[in-house]
């Protein structure tokens, strides 16, 4: 992005992902904004103090390997302590992570909760073995609107519409991409990091407004799910494979014509493109095989159904006039996503470089701001009957399991089991790889506290079928939202004025390829 400041990334603490208590529900002031950012951040001052206070005794090993005498003292302290004894004798056949769970924590937070959107929408909807839970988030949080206008029992968009258009436009984009630094060597660390996971089934807000924009919406049962959309691995396979041998034809094309002095560089770009159309013509043929040929979002279908009174209904248009009909209290487009980064400053708008899905297309942007900022939108949003798509490392201190359904940082018993401290901030899990954004749901209530005012616990709305969770839903704690969750989407009228500001001012500060702020959800 031109005019853009580009932020340079700590040499030492580079990630490679790229794959998404009580507080106020008020705007935290600036004073509170500003002390945060201050104690936020991986504080390398302090860590170098504490190493050199450390006890500076001579190693048992000279050379840096393990040696039997290290071996002698870990196993003498470990046997020292009943509690380490009683772990072995329990954990040596049992799963830590279902085994170290916390009763209290699970009583603490019921699934009860006195804040929620009133419409109960249905059914439980199921991803399958595929990474789409943005588009299951995004089509979620759309039937809002379509199951009240139609008086509706239950409905699902079609989530495997918006996977082929998304897919087919992320191929598009690692091609344009391959064309674009085609003179870069091809062990280049950008070219090897954008040929790794180049068409994820994962994705961002921006990314699926693009899709919406473009190429509407239908109902599910226009364009139903195939064995591929919820099972994508073998597609995912084949696509890869596929488009990686197309991005060396351009490179190798685009070398040969760049020798030629009497062409243009518009004329190299332009018979790189016709080159590059001729090679989709391949990508969209698999992918209509596996996936069934959509329906094009400028031809009309007719989609009959039943309405909550068993009244025979039909609804005709094309699938951006569906979009455009039943998105019109908060359009998707008005809705930006606010943050949660504290290794980076407050108040400001981010984009990730070279993400995206449609070429030229809606970039990704974040305006980045205080937790306590991120839970009071959510609170205002539910107060007003929408819910939330957000963004969060969801396999961090959670449970899925039938009838639990908790996310909570007290549920799982570690430190205690193995007389550890797990001590890194969030931004430190950032920084090191131990986090990101991995999965994204939807908020659709909240329990505020009724002398406070501040939020509680949250419920959330997966998409792993109804045996997960507590019919299908998850308890988010307060003290979890702040540690593991980095994103929330919410249109302009409930958001700050002030980071409304950010967000429309533009001019990002662009991040890395690799920040784990571009892990696909």
């Amino acid at each position: 992005m031109s005019g853009s400041e580009v932020v340079p990334y700590p040499p030492l603490l580079l990630p490679s992902i790229h794959t998404m208590g009580s507080a106020s529900s008020k705007v935290v002031p600036q004073s509170i904004k500003s002390a945060d950012r201050a104690n936020r951040s991986f504080d390398e001052k302090a860590l170098s103090n504490n190493v050199r206070s450390a006890d500076l005794s001579v190693p048992k090993s000279g050379n840096g390997t393990i040696q039997l005498a290290n071996i002698e003292t870990w196993e003498s302290t470990a046997a020292a302590d009943p509690k380490i004894q009683l772990a072995r004798t329990i954990l040596a056949h049992s799963n830590i992570k279902t085994t170290l769970t916390s009763r209290e924590a699970q009583i603490a937070i019921p699934h009860v909760f006195n804040t929620e959107v009133d419409l109960k929408t249905g059914p439980v909807t199921n991803q399958k073995s595929s990474g789409r839970c943005w588009l299951f988030a995004t089509t979620n949080v759309i039937r809002y609107e379509v199951m009240k206008k139609l008086k509706l029992n239950d409905f699902q968009c079609s989530q495997s519409y918006l996977f082929f258009w998304d897919k087919l436009n992320k191929s598009n984009y690692y091609l344009e991409l391959s064309i674009e630094n085609a003179d870069l060597p091809v062990d280049d660390r950008l070219v090897n990091f954008l040929a790794d996971d180049l068409i994820s089934d994962g994705g961002q807000w921006d990314m699926v407004v693009n899709i919406l924009e473009t190429y509407g919406i239908v109902p599910q049962a226009v364009y139903p799910e195939s064995l591929h959309s919820g099972a994508s691995s073998p597609l995912n396979t084949l696509l890869k494979t596929k488009l990686r041998e197309h991005a060396l034809t351009l490179r190798a094309l685009s070398g040969s014509l760049r020798t030629d002095a009497t062409l243009s560089s518009e004329q190299v770009q332009a018979a790189l493109r016709a080159k590059k159309e001729g090679l989709m013509q391949e990508v969209y043929t698999i992918m209509s095989a596996t996936l069934g040929v959509p329906p094009r979002p400028d031809v009309p279908f007719t989609w009959e159904y039943y309405n909550e009174e068993g009244k025979c209904c039909k609804w005709e248009g094309t699938p951006t006039e569906f979009y455009r009909a039943f998105t019109t209290k908060y359009p998707p487009s008005e809705c930006f996503s606010l943050i949660n980064d504290p290794r980076n400053d407050y108040d400001k708008l981010y984009t990730v470089d070279k993400l995206g899905n449609i070429w030229g297309g809606r970039p990704v942007l974040y305006v980045n701001t205080t937790s306590d900022e991120l839970k009071a939108a959510v609170v205002r949003t539910i107060k007003a009957g929408q819910p939330v798509f957000f963004g969060c490392d969801v396999g961090q201190f959670s449970s899925s399991v039938k009838d639990v359904g908790i996310m909570d940082t007290a549920y799982h018993q570690y430190e205690q089991a193995f007389n550890i401290t797990l001590a890194l901030t969030k931004a430190e899990r950032l920084q090191t790889n131990e986090s990101a954004m991995t999965h994204a749901m939807v908020i659709s209530g909240v329990h505020v506290d009724d002398k406070t005012g501040r939020p509680v616990r949250f419920k959330v709305e997966n998409s792993w079928g109804d045996d997960s969770g507590h019919k299908g839903f998850m308890v988010m704690s307060e003290k979890w939202f702040d540690e593991f969750v980095y994103q929330v989407v919410v249109h302009k009228s409930f958001a700050p004025k002030d980071l409304v500001k950010v967000f429309e001012a533009g001019n990002p500060v662009v991040l890395p390829a690799w920040d784990p702020m571009g892990a696909l959800a």
